[in-house]
């Protein structure tokens, strides 16, 4: 950030008073500019024991694999969010939308909530941020591709838990892999 967006005027990175971390503040004005995490929600589709995965058709992780899942935008639920992208992103409607993870992603700043849900029926095709929208069974995924790590930290305990029909709520924190190159979150 360098100016203000309340007047204009050049921002400062510093500890306002009172405060424990850097903020930045407006040297005109004095606004304090609070920088927050941005939530991603999203979900673990599936029909009848196979997991409807989207392959990316924008960047970053262009051609890649993973759940539905965007920004939760102003004004909407959580759940409400996980709804519209997985419309927006494998246009399939869903019903029985359960939390079922939370991950922290501290060095990008995100937070991501995920849901198991059902889908609706079989209609579902690509929208304009995939290129190509498909059930897998649990044998068939392409874990090779997969676009994010949290994403195959989700469907890694998503296939461990099936088995026994037992669904907890996890929180898990995701860290930095070394080897991805940077700039292309999580």
């Amino acid at each position: 950030m360098n100016f203000c967006s309340h007047c204009g005027a050049p921002v400062t990175l510093r500890i306002p008073e009172g405060d424990d971390r850097p903020r930045y503040s407006c040297v005109a004005c004095g606004a304090i500019h609070y920088q927050n995490p941005k939530m991603v929600v999203g979900c673990v589709p599936q029909w009848q024991g196979k997991i409807l995965l989207c392959r990316r058709a924008i960047e970053p992780r262009y051609g890649r694999w993973t759940l539905p899942a965007g920004y939760l935008e102003n004004g909407e639920t959580v759940t409400e969010g996980a709804r519209r992208e997985t419309l927006e992103e494998a246009g399939a409607a869903l019903h029985e939308v359960i939390p079922y993870g939370l991950y922290n992603i501290c060095h990008v700043n995100q937070i991501y909530l995920m849901f198991r849900a059902q889908l609706n029926g079989l209609s579902f095709s690509p929208g304009k941020e995939s290129l190509e929208v498909r059930l897998f069974e649990e044998e068939e995924i392409p874990w090779e591709d997969m676009a994010f790590p949290v994403i195959e930290m989700t469907l890694t305990r998503y296939i461990a838990d099936r088995p026994q029909g037992v669904f907890p709520f996890h929180i898990e924190d995701v860290v930095r892999r070394l080897s991805r190159p940077s700039g292309e979150g999580e």
